[in-house]
């Protein structure tokens, strides 16, 4: 796989059993790349290790007056000198195509998991970590990707290395070919130590993204209740940690480093001992003595990979374990297939977790009374659990669980609109620019969600654009708008898809009344003939559904139109009038028997 070649057709199906795992999928899924990087390193440890054999070879000659054998060491250092260019050149080059093309197959992973997921990734992990996984955690997977073969090819050396110098003069070919794993080796009690602080430092650095991500979120929030100072207190206390915890870990990776170096240092003066005893005796020549010297001295290039690679292994295990968190996450408990794609799902909306029924080609409201379930009641109908561990039944469209259908199918049938609506930046006809049916136009989905100021406030604010209001372009998340203008202008883009199955979340929540009542005309209007479910408690928008369905500690248990439950359900009139229990009790003296009539009735056409 070259850069040129990304993105992947198909970045795969990841081993997300643990993090480890993980980074082995990775490296099996770029083999051929990693020998290729095991080649080159090859090339190269061994053009350096070449070095003191043609400087030993050179030196002897000139103690013995030899010029032929000096020209064949100065061809030698000449071919070492080529080798090394070529290898660290192309080594290089083959390293970071395998960086490069890990990150991008493990962002490629996470878009697609975002994708699938949608809005509910971020209910079920924090913002802060998506954040860091795609961004920081990415470099680190692929630095270890990308160091793991330099490290194969560093320690195949060192063997290679070991082994020849116990052929070329054995009596120090055996001191150095047992110095070398222990200077391997000595460090490893030492890394679960340092792995430890690795991974307390990488868990405060997520923390501190977190709450800086949520305290960017929220900024207009803060700026309102004049809490800016105490998040700012929060967020420099949380950096101090990860401050603390960076020099903690740092004081372990600095003794490991300084091992490092100590050790071959001690290695290389026991070898100088020795040998110069040896070439005191005539038991060696100081041709071979410097050529042993050369190599032990060298041999603190290929032991620094040892070192990166077990610093890579320690910081990528922990992001590795983080991306395979997000990525094990799935969007049904059930399975899909071919069986899925065969069928046909239109027709009724049935959920049996609540027993809730949205008639096809009508208008339907929901009234919860808690914010928390109706929003895990939209994603449930958009056929995403809110929560990944609770027993999960799927939703019923026209018979056929939503589970069953392929992703894109699920989700042309049904669009959830979440209470939150994101406005991605781009111009307006941008925005609504989106896969439809083509039956709904985007001034008629712009004009029923009420966005006749929001057109005449882009086209003010356009400079470049002749005041056209489709063509000004709209900051990130639409932060240049209000909540109001961003919530209608979401409206009118899930408006503009026409899907058989439309779920709003409190579609007009942060608008006035007045534009409430009229955006509830517009989405009836436009919506005539379709299935529509709305989950809200402003009796203006539940006025102008055709019928209403309301659901109490999670089960469906009263269903008419809003003025017939509203002069006969408590539980209703307490909700969306926010009558207190105090003046039901005044008002009706008990609580009425539940009419489940209607209910049993649906449910039986259902079934």
């Amino acid at each position: 796989m070259q850069i040129r070649d990304l993105p992947y057709a198909d970045p795969g199906v990841p081993d997300v059993r643990s993090g480890s795992r993980f980074l082995l999928w990775l490296g099996r899924n770029q083999l051929g790349g990693q020998v290729k990087a095991l080649l080159w390193g090859l090339l190269l440890q061994l053009g350096i290790a070449g070095l003191p054999l043609g400087v030993g070879v050179a030196v002897q000659a000139v103690v013995d007056r030899d010029g032929g054998r000096l020209g064949l060491a100065a061809g030698l250092l000449v071919g070492c000198g080529l080798a090394i260019a070529v290898g660290d050149t192309m080594l290089h080059r083959v390293a970071v195509t395998n960086w490069i093309t890990a990150a991008a197959r493990v962002q490629q992973l996470l878009s697609r998991k975002t994708a699938e997921l949608g809005s509910v990734l971020t209910r079920r992990v924090a913002a802060g970590e998506v954040v860091s996984v795609s961004t920081g955690d990415v470099e680190k997977i692929g630095w270890f990707v990308e160091a793991l073969s330099r490290f194969a090819a560093a320690a195949l050396s060192l063997l290679i290395v070991c082994v020849a110098l116990v052929v070329y003069q054995p009596a120090l070919g055996v001191v150095v070919a047992i110095g070398v794993p222990v200077l391997a080796l000595a460090v490893l009690p030492l890394l679960p130590r340092a792995t430890r602080r690795a991974d307390v430092q990488r868990e405060k650095a997520g923390k501190a993204t977190e709450l800086a991500s949520d305290t960017v979120a929220g900024l207009r929030v803060l700026r309102g209740i004049g809490g800016e100072e105490l998040f700012l207190g929060r967020y420099r206390a949380a950096s101090q940690e990860v401050r603390r915890a960076a020099v903690h870990s740092a004081r372990m990776w600095a003794l490991i480093a300084g091992i490092q170096v100590l050790l071959p240092g001690v290695l290389l003066i026991v070898v100088v001992a020795y040998g110069a005893r040896l070439a005191l005796d005539g038991r060696i020549t100081v041709g071979e003595l410097v050529t042993v010297y050369g190599a032990v001295a060298l041999t603190h290039h290929p032991m620094r990979n040892f070192e990166e690679i077990a610093m890579a292994f320690s910081f990528s295990r922990p992001s590795a374990k983080r991306a395979a968190r997000v990525l094990a996450l799935t969007r049904t408990a059930t399975t899909t297939g071919a069986a899925g794609e065969e069928r046909e799902a239109t027709g009724d909306l049935y959920d049996p977790m609540t027993g809730l029924v949205a008639p096809a080609g009508r208008f339907t409201a929901v009234v919860c009374g808690d914010p928390d379930v109706a929003g895990r009641l939209a994603d449930r109908l958009g056929g995403h659990p809110a929560d990944r561990d609770e027993e999960h039944t799927s939703v019923l469209l026209g018979g056929v669980p939503l589970d069953e259908l392929p992703l894109a199918a699920a989700r042309t049938a049904v669009l959830v609109q979440d209470k939150d609506p994101v406005l991605l930046s781009g111009t307006l006809r941008e925005l609504l620019d989106v896969p439809s049916s083509g039956a709904v136009r985007a001034e008629d989905a712009l004009a029923a969600a009420q966005c006749g100021d929001v057109l005449d406030a882009l086209a003010q604010a356009s400079v470049d654009t002749d005041g056209d209001p489709m063509r000004t372009r709209i900051t990130e998340r639409g932060r240049s708008l209000s909540g109001g203008q961003r919530q209608r202008l979401a409206l009118a883009r899930s408006l503009v898809t026409d899907p058989e199955v439309l779920v709003l979340d409190e579609p007009t929540s942060a608008v006035d009344s007045h534009t409430e009542s009229r955006v509830a005309d517009g989405i009836a209007r436009l919506r005539d003939g379709g299935t529509t479910v709305v989950l809200a408690s402003s009796p203006l928008l539940l006025d102008r559904a055709d019928r209403v369905v309301l659901v109490h500690e999670g089960q469906a248990v009263a269903v008419g139109t809003h003025r017939e439950l509203l002069a006969k359900e408590p539980r209703y009139r307490a909700v969306v009038t926010r009558e207190t229990d105090e003046e039901l009790a005044a008002a009706d003296g008990r609580l009425p028997d539940i009419d489940t009539d209607e209910l049993e009735a649906l449910e039986g056409e259902t079934a």
